[in-house]
């Protein structure tokens, strides 16, 4: 049985084409949809499709109404890709369960829902995806893709194709990451012997200055001493002179000495008058101390012309580097330390080429050997798998109907993601006919049963949790159609399966059973979904054989068909 957590579990409609309301409780298993043509159990399909990013068409929206409304819950664990695309959109995950719904108007607008946020309908087809497939008269698409058919016999080989796939992809990955490095290098070749060039003159003018931290505020220090040597020692002899001048009764020390001597006299009297004495005599010291360092500044100051000019052109060299690679001294100095460090990135890209020639060389083969082995497994499994289908295709009334499987390997092309191959699936539906791609060679019923086929045969291994079938059974009856609901059956051992039918022989094989009915009264006709147990089958059964519900053969012939299904070995 599919994964109940991945299951759709609910779908409703409000006003889509016939159908005024309907709420389907989808289980696990096998569902069938029946009715009377014209009750529009077809919509349950359209309704899907609308819900997987299918073209919104106002037509759809019942007369009278002003809009439809289809809504899905759809199991979905937490991690799944379908997940991430509805959170990254803004969407909520309760419970591991989505609600998706598309809102139709008779207008002609549509809106798309992902988890409660408005979303593109492009994103409901990328969460579906990988939760649903549709096989239809008119929507066989997953099939058709080639990625799809190459997957779809990828599975079908085994573990042995996956054992294979999983080391080749590794290697392919680092090959291709080499390659791209080495474009890059070697394209990029010019750009980097002018970057080598600028930053190999730029460093070896820095060099030739040799700045050093701070360098630049400290000579600026020193060459304003310089530059005014004379003037600042003419300016602090003066005031030695003024201040402490030997001999000379106006110098500031003289007078606060006598000033200092008039206040010794009355010393002891006044204690205010003592503390200022006290500060004369302070002041006094001060002075003679401040006269002493001026006389020794004076005393020191030398004129040096040569060296002055030293300063200056130094102090040129480095603003002539703050002009280039500044502004400042220390973004000079950052800009060596980073331009030194690139330039050894950039002197080692020959090693670096050469190094990833090298890597290249020993990838190269193994790349195509790994890539040789999956095409040999691929062409193993191509038969076998043609083989099976050709045994189903019989069984659904298909006797001279053939499925052929090309694996074209293209043995100098470019190793891709997934290998040398290229995979087709051809399909003839007669004896003598052509063999051609399937969206080609087949009519819409026969692609639904070669795809009831295909899904059959793969049904062990596939990926994706909801299968739909539309009229699978289009223009078959009999044996034929018994075998088409007995392998719907086998199908809903490994995912959920939906099917469309008119066939009470594919209908009596469902677990579970919903009937579209209509009503007309006249003006409007309405339809509306049931899910039928026991006796609703039979009654439901024998309408589909004998067109009324009420007769006893029909009945019999419907409890016969039932008993049938029952045993579906």
């Amino acid at each position: 049985m599919a994964d109940p957590r991945t299951i759709w579990q609910q779908l409703t409609l409000r006003d889509l084409g016939v159908i005024d309301s309907a709420e389907l409780e989808l289980s696990e298993g096998f569902t069938v949809i029946t009715g009377e043509t014209g009750a529009g159990k077809t919509m349950v399909v359209t309704a899907l499709g609308l819900l997987r990013g299918d073209r919104a068409d106002p037509g759809l929206v019942r007369r009278g109404a002003a809009q439809a409304r289809i809504e899905a819950s759809i199991g979905v664990p937490r991690g799944a890709s379908a997940a991430s695309a509805v959170e990254e959109a803004g969407g909520r995950i309760d419970d591991d369960v989505v609600i998706l719904g598309r809102i139709l108007s008779a207008q002609g607008r549509s809106r798309a829902v992902a988890g409660g946020a408005t979303v593109p309908a492009a994103l409901l087809t990328e969460v579906t995806d990988e939760l649903v497939a549709v096989h239809g008269q008119s929507d066989q698409h997953r099939l058709l893709r080639a990625a799809e058919q190459r997957a779809a016999l990828d599975r079908f080989a085994g573990e042995p194709f996956a054992a294979a796939f999983a080391a080749y992809a590794p290697v392919h990955a680092r090959w291709r990451a080499v390659e791209r490095t080495l474009d890059e290098l070697r394209t990029h070749a010019q750009e980097r012997a002018r970057e080598l060039d600028v930053l190999r003159f730029g460093l070896d003018e820095v060099e030739a200055v040799d700045p050093q931290p701070g360098e630049d505020e400290s000579l600026k220090a020193e060459e304003g001493v310089l530059a005014h040597a004379e003037s600042l020692a003419r300016a602090a002899d003066l005031a030695h002179r003024v201040l402490v001048g030997d001999a000379d009764l106006t110098a500031a020390r003289t007078q606060i000495a006598e000033a200092s001597a008039h206040l010794q006299d009355v010393a002891g009297h006044d204690p205010t008058l003592d503390a200022l004495t006290e500060r004369v005599l302070e002041v006094g010291i001060l002075v003679d101390e401040v006269g002493a360092d001026l006389g020794a500044y004076s005393g020191g100051i030398e004129l040096d012309p040569e060296r002055l000019a030293t300063l200056q052109d130094r102090r040129a060299s480095l603003a002539a580097l703050q002009r280039k690679y500044g502004p400042t001294l220390d973004d000079v100095l950052a800009w060596a330390e980073k331009g030194a460090a690139r330039l050894g990135e950039l002197g080692s890209d020959d090693d670096t080429v050469a190094a990833l020639v090298a890597e290249q060389d020993e990838l190269v083969p193994e790349v195509r050997r790994l890539a040789g082995e999956m095409s040999r497994l691929r062409a193993e499994a191509a038969g076998r798998l043609a083989e099976l289908v050709d045994l189903e295709l019989a069984q659904l009334s298909m006797p001279s109907a053939h499925l052929e499987v090309s694996v074209t390997t293209h043995a100098d092309a470019v190793p891709g993601p997934h290998g040398l191959d290229d995979v087709e699936l051809l399909f003839a539906a007669n004896s003598g006919a052509g063999m051609r791609p399937l969206h080609k060679g087949a009519s819409g019923g026969e692609l639904s049963r070669l795809m009831l086929a295909l899904e059959v045969v793969l049904a062990d291994r596939t990926t994706v949790p909801t299968l739909v079938f539309d009229e699978v059974d289009a223009g078959i009856g009999g044996k034929a159609a018994v075998e088409v609901g007995r392998r719907l059956s086998r199908l809903a051992q490994h995912a959920q399966v939906i099917a469309v039918t008119h066939l009470p022989q594919v209908a009596a094989f469902a677990d579970h059973h919903f009937v579209v009915s209509k009503d007309d009264d006249g003006t409007v006709t309405s339809s509306s979904v049931t899910e039928v147990e026991e006796s609703g089958r039979v009654d439901e059964l024998a309408r589909m054989l004998a067109g009324q519900e009420e007769s006893a053969a029909a009945q019999a012939h419907a409890r016969e068909l039932l008993e049938l299904a029952r045993d579906r070995s």
